[in-house]
């Protein structure tokens, strides 16, 4: 397993480009370099109404369609070896027209997070999220990294019901919760607060994040 550290950037700086993101208002570079694990390890990835060029280009065998007839969704699955089909000796071939969620993709959340991206059909990814390496402007900046690794904890281990809530499941949907909500665990108010507060702070986060806050 290749450890080797890489520089994944300014914390800071990824941080508010990363809640960016989120929100649906813009994107992140991703230093990828030669890595390609999110194009290796098995993802389906949903084909919006800008990908037709995309999905033309998928075998048939591996163009998976759901949803109801009138908002079918489709999806390009991947071969037996986990590999993504647009994939060809390391290089993606449809680069400059890739679907919106392999644009939208960025591996460093995991690593923000403190959590590898998943199983053993993930170890390549895992690989680089052990790897990166965050630069630190200010106390802020570490002190925003713990506070983020620190919600995922909570909510990874608190995904069942907290006096009714339920958190996402899954390492992708746990890493995305704690990067908006990660201010709950700044908040000297609640640092000794029990689970169930937290939880419904988690909850009120979230919904500010979401309507902009």
């Amino acid at each position: 397993m290749n450890t080797s550290p890489v520089p994944a950037g300014s914390f800071a700086e990824w941080l508010t480009q990363i809640q960016q993101a989120l929100r649906g208002q813009g994107g992140t570079d991703v230093p990828c370099g030669e890595c390609v694990g999110c194009c290796v390890s098995s993802y389906y990835i949903p084909l919006r109404a800008g990908d037709a060029q995309v999905a033309a280009q998928v075998p048939r065998a591996l163009l998976h369609v759901t949803g109801p007839a009138d908002a079918p969704q489709q999806w390009m699955g991947y071969g037996a070896d986990g590999h993504c089909p647009m994939l060809r000796d390391r290089h993606c071939t449809v680069y400059a027209q890739r679907p919106q969620t392999c644009r939208d993709y960025d591996c460093r959340i995991f690593a923000a997070a403190g959590l590898p991206a998943g199983d053993e059909t993930r170890r390549v990814i895992n690989e680089r999220v052990a790897a990166w390496q965050f630069s630190y402007d200010s106390p802020t900046a570490q002190n925003a990294h713990q506070a983020v690794t620190a919600a995922a904890a909570f909510i990874a281990a608190h995904q069942h019901d907290i006096d009714g809530i339920r958190f996402p499941g899954g390492p992708t949907g746990i890493a995305v919760l704690a990067l908006k909500v990660y201010g709950v665990f700044l908040d000297e108010a609640l640092r000794d607060a029990d689970a169930t507060t937290i939880a419904w702070a988690i909850i009120a986060a979230s919904k500010a994040f979401e309507a902009g806050g």
